[in-house]
């Protein structure tokens, strides 16, 4: 069932050129805006967003600024969920899962890539320069450091205290919502951090979307371990016809959904952003009741007149939105929990 309209809280906002942390608004069911937009999960998404707006603003293409935008997430060291910097797996080895999505449905991902900072920009050039759609392990790590990127130790020593750590007991249960700023005080050793995501979605100044997703993963998993993220249908999806999905959380359950294909798809039969998403959501609870009340997912969508709208299992969960009148925009999506 559809929840009734609402407009977006109007809130204060401090302008990020100052420094000032974006204020958290309340999620509402259906947004219009004029394009161009950028929209990304978590906290972390405001700084992204507006690297991705860097080029946007220009007239540039939704696909170049999905690029731009994720790459911001996947250098920040202090960020122990995508990119260098990110928890490793429990053999102490850090990998990392990106994929990315065009508007002709062009699509490239990399899974398990190691020593390799930009997992996004070699994704997209597996799209570009490859008739494949995805590479992995070392096949990735040998196209990368063919394509001329560069191999480094991605285990920086913050990560590795961490991993060292957990060693101690070996727990593994993954931890809601470490992503949300508003969550963390410091970082945690062992498991009470988890990994997750950063999903983007553009639609351009000629109407044309894009979308990216990239990740270290799930902290500590086992060796060889990939969830969604890089798995077009599952951790992202465009449709230029319709729009696109990214998701966030637990990605085995979003895997057995084929989550972000199912949000597009819902789209296409006339459902809202938001009410996609929580349909979505609602597949993965009546698939695995028990397990969703312990998990968070959240599914992020963006269509192709510019309503935009999530949801997820848990309460938590923050997505980012940046448009020409807003580029700070942070907001608290809508759950079922």
């Amino acid at each position: 069932m559809r929840s009734r309209r609402n407009f977006i809280k109007q809130s204060i906002f401090g302008a990020a050129a100052l420094g000032v942390a974006p204020s958290l608004v309340q999620a509402s069911t259906k947004r219009v805006v004029t394009k161009p937009i950028v929209i990304s999960t978590w906290d972390f998404g405001v700084a992204a967003n507006q690297a991705a707006w860097k080029v946007l603003s220009k007239n540039g293409k939704a696909i170049d600024a999905v690029e731009q935008g994720v790459r911001v997430a996947e250098s920040d060291l202090d960020n122990p969920t995508v990119g260098k910097g990110g928890y490793p797996d429990r053999d102490g080895h850090v990998t990392l899962d990106a994929c990315i999505m065009d508007d002709q449905g062009n699509c490239g991902s990399v899974a398990a890539l190691e020593h390799i900072a930009h997992p996004i920009s070699v994704a997209r050039l597996v799209m570009e320069k490859t008739p494949h759609v995805m590479l992995v392990g070392e096949g990735a790590l040998q196209f990368a450091l063919e394509q001329g990127f560069e191999q480094e130790n991605l285990l920086i020593p913050s990560s590795e205290k961490a991993w060292k750590e957990w060693l101690k007991e070996k727990k593994y249960k993954p931890i809601m919502n470490i992503e949300n700023k508003s969550f963390q005080t410091e970082r945690l050793p062992g498991n009470q951090y988890n990994h997750d995501t950063i999903g983007m979605l553009a639609l351009d100044a000629d109407g044309n979307l894009s979308g990216a997703c990239t990740t270290s993963g799930m902290a500590f998993k086992m060796r060889g371990r990939v969830g969604d993220s890089p798995i077009i249908g599952a951790g992202l999806y465009v449709d230029n016809e319709v729009g696109g999905a990214t998701s966030t959380g637990v990605g085995e359950e979003v895997i057995r959904t084929v989550g972000s294909f199912l949000v597009v798809e819902l789209m296409r039969q006339g459902y809202s952003p938001e009410a996609a998403c929580k349909e979505a959501v609602e597949r993965i609870i009546k698939k695995k009741p028990a397990i969703a009340k312990e998990i968070q997912v959240g599914f992020l969508a963006l269509n192709k007149k510019g309503e935009y709208g999530s949801y997820a299992l848990q309460s938590g969960f923050t997505y980012a939105v940046c448009t020409k009148e807003k580029q700070d925009l942070l907001i608290k999506g809508k759950h079922i929990y």
